[in-house]
Parts: C-alpha cells; structure tokens; sequence
C-alpha cells in the first residue's frame, strides 16, 4: 500500500489512501460474484461488531451473509485474508467518507478566518469555533458510526498480532492525523504536525471513552472545554 502523501491537501490524502487499498482474497470479474463477495465482507464486518474479531469464521460468515459454506473459502483461502479484506473494505469506504467531510471542513474554516481580523480575540473565537466542530464530529461519529468505531476498536487489537492488518490500521490512521494537520495549518498553527498528533490522540480517547461508557451531557460538555482548551493553546502562539 503506497502512503498517502502529507501535501496532498486533507481531501486529496483521504482520497488517495481510498485509492490504495489493495485486496487480498480472490478477484472477482462478474458483477453477481462481486455482490457475493460484499455480502461476505459485510457479514463478517457484522460479526466483528457484535462478536469481535475472534468470532469471524468460514461458517458463522457464511450463515450471517446466506450463502453457501464453499462460497467464503472460494473468495478468502483463510481467516487472515478475510479479515484483511474485511477491514481494507472499512478503509477504503471511511476514506471516501472523510475525503468529503475535510473538503467541506476547509471550506467553512476558510470562511472562518475571512471573517476574522487577525486580533488575539478573533483567534480566540476561531478556536471556540474549531473546538465546536471537532466536538460535533465526534459525537457524530459515537452516534451515527459506532458500529464503525466498533469495529475499528477490534480491528485495532488484532493489528498487533497480523503485520498485513497493522499496514492497514495505519494507513487508516492516516486520514484522520494528516487531514486534521492539513486543517490545523489552514487555521495557523505553526507546528501543525505536533499539534495534529495530539488533537488526534484526543478525538481517539475521547471515541473510546464514548463507547465505554455512552453519550452524556456532562461528557459532553468536558469534551467541548478540553477541545476548546487545547485549541486556544494551538492557536494563541500562533
């Protein structure tokens, strides 16, 4: 897998990781063997969802996806390949999801800044702003993804035991540090590297925190004040 490039611009990274994805299992050339073949991917994302990754196997993927048993070792040799294939699938479908969502997010930051003066206060509101969006991304991901941040959960443990996961957990990884270096540099950061590795550290705790223990008003409200806090730090040296 080629990693995507840090110039590229936030959308064009996310795009480009989307285009990088590389399959495992058995290529299919028909349109009806490619629907079955999604069918089997998706089943086995369900299970890792409800199961973890411990409960994907040949049977209970074919029996969740309604096709036969000979149809999942067809496509995948092995449980590794399917659940390779599995997560590559999850990437390549977030890719294309947050290549539009930084697209959109830079527009509106950019709209943002014309309408600031450049003044210590202007900043200030700007990182109010920036903390908003980033609390509403995150409750957005716990409420409408958290399958997907499930799964993401699962497929992150069992990276540290299959080395072609672990490539794909990082290329996954990826798009959330190197869009949210490329926004933090629009806003002015001057070591947006740095300060992307730790906002990003941030929204991953705050994801996991949000699936252990639920969404809730106070949580909520301590997410937005430590994002706002952090990014008035970001942005008041800037």
């Amino acid at each position: 897998m080629t990693p995507a490039m840090p110039h590229q611009g936030a959308a064009g990274i996310a795009t480009a990781v989307a285009e990088s994805v590389q399959y495992q299992g058995r290529k299919t050339a028909r349109q009806g063997s490619e629907q079955r073949r999604q069918l089997i991917l998706d089943a086995a994302m369900r299970i890792v969802v409800r199961e973890g990754v411990r409960g994907v196997r040949h049977r209970a993927v074919a029996a969740e996806a309604g096709v036969p048993l000979s149809a999942t070792t067809y496509y995948f040799k092995d449980i590794e390949d399917l659940l390779t294939d599995t997560f590559a699938q999850y990437v390549e479908r977030s890719a294309a999801y947050m290549a539009k969502l930084w697209a959109n997010t830079e527009v509106v930051l950019r709209q943002l800044l014309a309408q600031g003066d450049g003044s210590p206060q202007a900043r200030a509101r700007l990182a109010d702003e920036v903390a908003r969006m980033t609390a509403d991304y995150v409750q957005r991901q716990l409420l409408n993804r958290r399958d997907f941040l499930m799964a993401e959960q699962a497929f992150r443990q069992e990276a540290l035991l299959c080395p072609r996961l672990a490539e794909l957990v990082c290329a996954h990884e990826q798009i959330l540090l190197h869009g949210t270096r490329q926004l933090l540099q629009v806003v002015g950061s001057r070591q947006p590297e740095q300060d992307a590795q730790m906002l990003t550290a941030i929204i991953e705790q705050m994801e996991y925190q949000g699936l252990l223990n639920g969404a809730n008003a106070q949580a909520d409200g301590q997410m937005l004040a430590m994002l706002s806090r952090y990014l008035q730090l970001v942005l008041a040296s800037a």
